[in-house]
């Protein structure tokens, strides 16, 4: 397995000797220059990586937030649905029970004029009854004049003739 190389590693890496190999100095020295560009590159990997897991947390987060936004979204979507179709429905009951009450009150008028037509009709019949009837007792009357008239002029006559003396 490979293990991750920091620039320690190459620091402290040394070499074995051998005759006629490389100057001392000059790998020594390029050995300090890559352990100063790799302590570059390994810095600068690690703040990328912090960077890129930063940069993961804040998606993770918004994706946290979208889905929250778009649950709430439905959410508020279903309820308008619900509340609509509630308001449709109250609406649609309140029609049928003002129909209702409409219909209630056109019969009870209907009712009433029936009632009304009834009452003024037996009010007519007893006026007309009652108009027999004062005609009948003023008849009636004038028939008792007449008759005592014509007693009161027939015992008139008679007792004209009668003289005693």
């Amino acid at each position: 397995m490979f293990m991750a190389l920091t620039p320690m590693d190459i620091h402290n890496k040394e070499f074995s000797r051998s005759f006629r190999g490389y100057n001392e100095d000059e790998v020594d020295q390029f050995l300090d220059e890559i352990v100063d560009e790799f302590e570059k590159l390994y810095k600068e990997n690690m703040e990328l990586r912090d960077k890129i897991n930063n940069l993961i947390d804040q998606i993770n987060q918004y994706r946290t937030m979208e889905k929250t936004l778009k649950d709430t979204l439905v959410t508020a979507q279903k309820t308008a649905d619900e509340v609509t179709s509630l308001a449709q429905k109250k609406s649609e009951l309140i029609i049928r029970e003002a129909e209702e009450q409409a219909r209630k009150i056109r019969e009870e008028a209907s009712l009433s004029v029936v009632e009304a037509n009834r009452e003024q009709f037996e009010i007519r019949k007893q006026i007309q009854i009652l108009k027999s009837n004062v005609r009948a007792l003023l008849e009636s009357h004038i028939e008792q004049i007449e008759q005592l008239a014509e007693n009161t002029a027939g015992a008139q006559e008679g007792s004209a003739e009668y003289t005693p003396e």
